[in-house]
């Protein structure tokens, strides 16, 4: 006979509302596992404030009784967030340098890094300070980084065809690299791409 299935668990009781303390327990945690951002801690912790107002309300509770304990949860969050600052747990600078770091290496434009940190909640000017250099060499390194991952261009394990090509081309328009730069990451040897991409790492 097949093993009986495992009884399905039920929905997850409310509980009390997340207040000051469990919040910052919950930080911990995540801080524990992930880098954040003051803006993205506050955001993960204000959806625990969001999931238990859903459980709230399917156990019955009344949304006039639910609006003002999220309030005061979502007040906490951005309290909890604010004292990770102080305490440096959370530092925006340190993070946006090593996510923009990592993203150039692994083929992104400054243009699609620069997306990526503002959606983090990362404040314009922190961003400006970290992105690759607005320089036709930093993207055609970010590009050929991007072709290489995706195994196009001088990485391609056969000569591209003219479509394959305008694939190409317009997936690099996509992810934020100008013509030009796509054009050249395309066209290089690919001794020269792959000479290129270790001295990238080795800067």
């Amino acid at each position: 006979m097949p093993p009986p299935h495992p009884p399905r668990r039920g929905p997850i009781p409310a509980g009390k509302p997340p207040d000051e303390a469990s919040l910052h327990t919950a930080a911990l945690a995540h801080l524990a596992r992930f880098a954040a951002t003051e803006v993205g801690l506050r955001r993960v912790l204000e959806r625990r404030a969001d999931r238990w107002a859903r459980r709230a309300e399917a156990e019955g509770m009344a949304a006039e009784a639910i609006m003002p304990l999220v309030a005061a949860a979502k007040a906490a969050a951005a309290r909890v967030a604010q004292r990770m600052v102080a305490a440096g747990a959370v530092d925006d600078a340190g993070f946006a340098a090593s996510r923009a770091k990592r993203l150039a290496r692994s083929g992104r434009s400054r243009r699609a890094i620069a997306a990526h940190l503002a959606a983090k909640g990362v404040d314009a000017g922190t961003a400006r300070a970290v992105l690759p250099e607005e320089a036709h060499s930093s993207e055609l390194d970010a590009a050929l980084a991007w072709c290489r991952r995706r195994r196009v261009g001088p990485f391609a394990r056969a000569a591209a065809d003219p479509a394959a090509r305008l694939k190409a081309l317009a997936a690099l328009a996509r992810g934020g690299f100008p013509r030009g730069v796509a054009v050249q990451a395309l066209d290089m040897a690919p001794e020269e791409a792959e000479a290129r991409l270790i001295a990238a790492r080795q800067g």
